[in-house]
């Protein structure tokens, strides 16, 4: 498979599946990172995949997947939650400029998602601008203990899972690219020590791959 322009949402999460092996591996291309694709590029951009994901300094999507330049529409922000900024910079990414995968991608002992649960426990949530990242987190950690769940991972694959669900509600220039199959949304988390993912959360075609539960 090329490494640019998948015909479908499940070829561009193949070509991500694909990158993340050779990473974990410790056999990465780095593909489109040369000065000849740099230049190339300098007209436009049509980057394959939008990745919604969590600021954490760990998490920097191009190298996890070995992608390069003009590859990913990045967007983060701390426990992947998503205000207007987000959402337009999203829809943005599939609107405008077409492309077919958003990721949401999440991981293991998410600092947001703790401070969420914590607060859960004791009731104290932090100051400041964090306080409001927090309250957009607690949701899903009160579904989580609705249904019992309790450890931190576990929650963050609810928190995945609420975001992925949120996305497609509140933007109907995303549900209406899911509805048609020309887009679809996959909810990723990634095991910070063993630097792998795996699908927690889908809306959309994405052929064989399945939902972990």
């Amino acid at each position: 498979m090329p490494f640019n322009d998948p015909d479908s949402p499940a070829q561009a999460l193949d070509l991500l599946i694909q990158g993340n092996a050779r990473f974990v591996d410790g056999e990465r291309l780095h593909p489109n990172q040369d000065a000849d694709h740099r230049a190339a590029l300098a007209p436009g951009q049509t980057p394959f995949a939008v990745m919604f994901g969590c600021s954490d300094s760990r998490l920097a999507a191009e190298i996890i997947f070995d992608r390069g330049l003009g590859d990913l529409f990045v967007v983060r922000t701390a426990g992947h939650v998503a205000g207007a900024e987000a959402l337009g910079s999203i829809e943005y990414g599939v609107g405008v400029l077409g492309a077919p995968l958003v990721v949401v991608l999440g991981h293991d002992s998410c600092g947001a998602v703790t401070a969420a649960s914590q607060a859960y426990v004791d009731g104290n949530s932090p100051t400041g601008f964090v306080r409001d990242v927090v309250e957009r987190v607690y949701p899903s950690v009160l579904s989580a203990r609705a249904a019992g769940t309790t450890e931190i991972d576990d929650i963050v694959d609810e928190h995945i899972r609420k975001t992925c669900d949120f996305l497609v509600e509140r933007s109907a220039v995303l549900a209406a690219k899911v509805a048609d199959g020309s887009c679809a949304v996959a909810g990723l988390s990634y095991r910070l020590q063993e630097g792998t993912v795996r699908l927690v959360a889908a809306h959309g075609e994405l052929g064989e791959h399945l939902v972990v539960n």
